[in-house]
């Protein structure tokens, strides 16, 4: 489901829900970065064979998706796409857990620890 943008960059399926947009904008305030966009990648591991691996990157690499999300920046590589294509990224802050979460559609089974899927 990707397109092509200009530049030869193109965009990404996974979503941003806004609360977890806050989020990531609160965490580079706080840190003072405005250079940093947010990566989601999927790599070989975990108990059910894929990880999720989310974190702040300041780098853009070549076949790169970015899709912007009111000013938040979110990057997927291009092998993590197929994976990642209509996953949603939310940010929760209950008694019970408080962390980002991705609901991934092309998940076929995860562990218990929500980490890894297959």
């Amino acid at each position: 489901m990707s397109e092509t943008v200009l530049d030869n960059v193109s965009t990404h399926g996974v979503n941003l829900t806004d609360v977890a947009a806050a989020k990531v904008r609160a965490l580079l305030e706080q840190e003072g970065r405005t250079d940093l966009r947010l990566r989601i990648a999927v790599q070989p591991g975990g108990c059910s064979g894929l990880i999720y691996q989310l974190y702040f990157d300041e780098r853009v690499l070549e076949g790169d998706a970015i899709r912007d999300f009111d000013g938040v920046e979110v990057i997927v590589d291009r092998m993590s796409v197929p994976y990642l294509d209509g996953s949603t990224i939310d940010f929760e802050d209950t008694i019970q857990k408080q962390g980002f979460s991705i609901d991934n559609p092309n998940a076929q089974g995860s562990c218990a620890c929500g980490d890894s899927f297959s």
